[in-house]
């Protein structure tokens, strides 16, 4: 295996992102910048033969062309599709979310935790009080259907600076949800302003069928990154620990782990 990846790496291989080249090209994003940024061009982990080298192509080709860290496409307001999809879990059956639920998230905490400078727990007021982002976006999902929707949210590197920032050796950040799915992203697309926590979707709270009272969004990839109802955040250097090691539960089962659209 290890001389399988050695083989990828070293064909598909082009020269990394810099970290200074992306803290000038995203000033706006503060301190975490300093620390966050990662030049990763590869999954997490390589799977063997032509679908490895898929991967590894799919992604670095993808991560060059994105060098400048572009916008996803954000539409007007008449393009919103009238009835977005609850796709998937819908209302978790979990005694604690439940109680979250009944009580409105009065008294709802999401946990920061990991490779950050103050590690912390937010309410959903306390992310509300970040500047906040409004963003018309399409949702493309794996499994054939999409929509377009406007979601409102706290950028995820603006929650991260406010727990300190990230330490140099932050990697990825892994987010768990309520019904135990689990997911992560590198510090490449954390740093993307299109990156949120959103906890609104057209212009009113996020309904429980889509995530309430938080559900990730990464814009620019497909929909089984994007995970509802958000239990815990995590920065961490490696993704060993979670699941199979692959860094997500779609890919411990075959999905892709870097879904870009």
């Amino acid at each position: 295996m290890r001389k399988t990846e050695d083989r990828v790496s070293r064909a598909l291989s082009s020269p990394p992102i810099s970290r200074r080249r992306l803290l000038t090209s995203l000033p706006a994003l503060g301190g975490v910048l300093a620390t966050g940024c990662a030049d990763t061009l590869v999954p997490p982990t390589i799977r063997g033969g032509l679908v490895g080298a898929a991967d590894v192509l799919t992604m670095s080709t993808t991560r060059w062309l994105m060098s400048d860290q572009p916008l996803a496409r954000e539409y007007a307001p008449a393009d919103i599709s009238p009835n977005f999809p609850t796709w998937g879990q819908t209302n978790p059956d979990d005694e604690e979310y439940q109680r979250h639920l009944s009580e409105g998230f009065a008294n709802w905490r999401l946990p920061v935790t990991g490779l950050v400078q103050r590690p912390r727990s937010f309410s959903l007021d306390d992310l509300k009080q970040l500047p906040a982002r409004t963003q018309i976006t399409a949702h493309v999902c794996e499994q054939g259907w999409s929509a377009i929707g406007e979601w409102t949210g706290a950028p995820l590197a603006q929650v991260l600076e406010a727990a300190g920032g990230v330490r140099a050796e932050a990697r990825y950040v892994v987010f768990t949800a309520v019904d135990r799915w689990y997911e992560s992203i590198d510090m490449f697309d954390v740093v993307h302003p299109q990156t949120l926590l959103a906890y609104g979707l057209n212009g009113t709270t996020l309904p429980v069928g889509n995530g309430a009272p938080v559900r990730l969004r990464v814009e620019r990839q497909c929909g089984y990154k994007n995970i509802k109802f958000l239990k815990s955040i995590e920065v961490v250097d490696s993704l060993a620990g979670f699941g199979r090691g692959t860094g997500g539960l779609s890919s411990d089962y075959g999905f892709h782990w870097y879904g870009g659209v």
